[in-house]
């Protein structure tokens, strides 16, 4: 080889060192990018920008998840009806925690004075109005029984907390009728070890008799048209089973990445709207929506964790309601290691012995928690004073929520339960 004159030989080592790293890192992005499972599914993904493409539904694209250094913030959305204020107020009280979000709803049925008991708990409460993130709907929906309603409702939530909450990570649904099982500092404590974009939905594809009871029915809502409450009504003629997606059923309580709730709101291969305007018609579509649209979209349907982090006791076969939770039933909550349990009575003693066992709740307070800084003399809250919210002080509930996490995501029940 010919030497160029008037050029040195002589390379910088610092040069070599640079070049040296920049090889490695691009060997080892090129290692996870091409990673797969052994279902030969990647298991890191690069989302392609939307200049890569001519198409526009490429350049809606979801917003990236709250960095991992920071602890995850979670949205919950706590629904009732007409009676459920003192336990819509008892189950905020035990869920809350400065560094999440919280949309309460009581629905129209409610009377007036409720709904405005409600308003002025949470203006009035110190810690709520202080960090301002406890929100009441103010258009209160029309929510039918087993009909697509209770659906509408949870989007119209988990569109408000997209365009009000700011960064957020998890959405949650709840009812009146449930309740912790852990503090909020074990739960996010825990789930800041875990990648952002998981959906904790419970599914399957085997919808059995729920395919002539209600995939083929006709129903119709009237809470999507009137101001008062009535039972959904049935239309003679009967469906098919839809061939352009797939039916998939499990449980109404989901707790949904902010990547998917993007994706479910903006609908950028128009794929929610579809399966939405087709559960429009569907006995009891919670149990059914959320569950069809991941599992039918190529981008989310390996992000499913198949759970709905709930203790939930049914009989067998299950029939339309789970039984009521009572002391008897304490023992197999804990062991569970769920983070929720339903479903409670109004005030049953149950509830006491889980706020003075797993949560250290004292009655009308909120669950202490790192960020409780203030006195409790004279029989005052702490929690009436924020602190920093983001230090968490995680007790026994987080090792339980561990195991359970350790679980669900094992080489033998995370991939091969993933809609199937």
């Amino acid at each position: 080889m010919k030497r160029v004159k008037n050029h040195p030989t002589h390379v910088n080592p610092k040069w070599i060192m640079l070049i040296s790293t920049c090889s490695i890192l691009s060997l080892i992005v090129l290692f996870f990018t091409t990673l797969v499972s052994p279902d030969s599914i990647p298991f890191l993904t690069l989302h392609r920008s939307g200049s890569a493409s001519l198409f526009v539904e490429y350049k809606l694209r979801p917003i990236s998840p709250t960095p991992v250094s920071l602890p995850p913030r979670l949205a919950y959305l706590i629904s009732g009806t007409v009676g459920d204020c003192g336990a819509l107020k008892r189950t905020l009280q035990a869920l809350y925690h400065p560094h999440n979000l919280y949309i309460i709803h009581l629905d129209l049925e409610s009377p007036q004075i409720e709904r405005s008991h409600l308003r002025d708990y949470i203006r009035n409460h110190p810690a709520f109005s202080s960090v301002k993130n406890v929100w009441m709907m103010e258009k209160a929906n029309l929510v039918t029984y087993r009909g697509p309603t209770m659906v509408a409702n949870t989007l119209h939530a988990a569109a408000i907390l997209l365009k009000e909450g700011g960064e957020w990570d998890w959405f949650i649904n709840l009812s009146a009728s449930d309740y912790p099982l852990v503090t909020q500092d074990d739960l996010l404590h825990t789930f800041s070890y875990l990648p952002r974009d998981l959906n904790f939905v419970d599914h399957t594809s085997n919808i059995g008799w729920k395919e002539f009871q209600r995939a083929k029915p006709i129903i119709v809502d009237p809470g999507l048209y009137m101001t008062k409450k009535n039972n959904v009504f049935w239309v003679k003629q009967r469906r098919s089973v839809p061939t352009a997606f797939k039916l998939f059923t499990g449980s109404a309580w989901v707790a949904l990445s902010r990547p998917f709730i993007d994706y479910c709101i903006w609908g950028w291969d128009n794929l929610p709207r579809t399966v939405l305007m087709y559960y429009t018609n569907f006995v009891s579509s919670p149990e059914g929506y959320f569950h069809t649209v991941i599992c039918n979209a190529e981008e989310f349907r390996n992000t499913t964790v198949n759970s709905d982090l709930h203790f939930i006791s049914w009989d067998n076969p299950p029939k339309q309601h789970p039984h009521l939770l009572t002391i008897t039933d304490m023992s197999k909550m804990i062991s569970s290691n769920a983070p929720f349990a339903r479903k409670f009575r109004r005030d049953d003693p149950v509830l006491d012995k889980i706020d003075a066992e797993l949560l250290s709740r004292r009655p009308d307070m909120l669950v202490p928690g790192a960020w409780c800084i203030g006195s409790s003399s004279n029989g005052t809250d702490p929690c009436s004073v924020v602190g920093n919210p983001s230090v968490l002080k995680p007790g026994p509930g987080a090792k339980r929520l561990e195991n359970l996490l350790v679980s669900l995501l094992s080489k033998q029940n995370f991939r091969p339960r993933q809609c199937k």
